[in-house]
């Protein structure tokens, strides 16, 4: 349980892309509130939602943002992805078109977001496998070509969405306290130069943590 008493250490922006009614929104509500809607109306616009998690004794705000998935709504782009950390790239595994599509979400998502950005590919709608029309192994070979995190969920069965946004969250935070232990060396040292790469800002209790472009990992 989190102490609400407690000084937030971190706060992370991760932002949910992906097709309409693959499910984006009822990943959020199960992953903040733990809840499920039958009758979920498509989002309009944008809207987020926030789940305060403990990683290594450290206090972190997850600020998630769920966008509408249709075309119309593609103009909030640049201000949805500004200052995002992390990406939930979602796609429904009964649906092919919104597997395809992929690869135009992730590259509009690497045109907008920082380098840096962790991204989990979600294969969402595991309780329909009856209907699968996207195999588990395509979804992991797209992941590991891509240098994604993968994994198949179930929002309606609560089946993985923990771990999903845990592990998300958990790799932005060991990017982050691990440049920010460089940066303190570097200053023990009289080192003031910058770190070099592509630089992220996150706001923390009054400091701030510069990220440098990291390697990319899979699951």
């Amino acid at each position: 349980m989190v102490d609400y008493n407690q000084k937030i250490d971190y706060v992370f922006k991760v932002v949910l892309i992906g097709d309409s009614a693959v499910g984006k929104s009822q990943l959020l509500n199960r992953f903040a509130r733990n809840e499920f809607t039958l009758d979920s109306k498509a989002t309009i616009g944008v809207e987020f939602q926030t789940r305060t998690i403990v990683v290594d004794q450290k206090t972190i705000k997850a600020q998630i943002w769920d966008t509408a998935g249709q075309e119309r709504y593609r103009a909030v782009t640049s201000a949805y992805y500004r200052g995002a950390v992390g990406a939930m790239l979602v796609y429904d595994i009964t649906k092919q078109q919104t597997f395809e599509h992929i690869a135009r979400w992730l590259e509009e998502l690497r045109s907008h977001a920082d380098n840096n950005i962790v991204i989990m590919l979600v294969g969402n709608k595991t309780d329909l496998g009856s209907l699968r029309a996207v195999p588990t192994e395509d979804g992991k070979e797209y992941a590991e070509k891509e240098g994604l995190f993968f994994l198949e969920t179930s929002a309606l069965e609560a089946t993985n969405v923990e771990s999903a946004f845990q592990t998300v969250l958990t790799e932005i935070y060991r990017i982050v306290s691990k440049k920010s232990l460089i940066a303190n060396e570097e200053q023990g040292n009289g080192n003031t130069s910058l770190l070099t790469g592509t630089k992220l800002v996150i706001p923390t209790d009054n400091k701030q943590v510069t990220l440098e472009k990291k390697g990319c990992c899979a699951s």
